[in-house]
């Protein structure tokens, strides 16, 4: 692994760590995402400070290189990250839309009351 991709990998972690703080700082982040990021953060540090876990575990797994591996996890990482946002952006969704009908058969129900209380 070059010394470049190592850099970059170290680099790349304190950009996505400054951002972490940030939004931490500024009560934007629930406590569950910024592990995950802290933890993305981690694997970056690790596998860039220490390149043997990367060249072992290409050699294990069959790459040719240990930055198609290093890349290929870092992919396979977001993806499940995006998957699972997007399950419970889903989940949101249905939600909002039950809400979105109780109120309007409240309002409904409240409007009747009003008119039945008037006449």
């Amino acid at each position: 692994m070059s010394v470049i991709l190592r850099v970059f990998l170290v680099v790349s972690a304190i950009a996505v760590l400054y951002f972490v703080i940030r939004k931490i700082k500024k009560s934007k982040f629930k406590t569950s995402d910024a592990i995950f990021w802290l933890f993305f953060i981690a694997i970056l540090v690790i596998l860039g400070a220490i390149p043997q876990i990367s060249y072992g575990l290409a050699d294990i797994l069959g790459f040719e290189s240990p930055s198609n591996f290093i890349f290929l996890c870092v992919i396979a990482i977001l993806l499940i990250r995006i998957f699972s946002l997007t399950a419970k952006v889903s989940l949101m969704r249905i939600k909002l839309d039950l809400l979105a009908q109780e109120i309007a058969l409240e309002r409904i129900k409240s409007k009747e009351s009003n008119e039945s209380a008037t006449n």
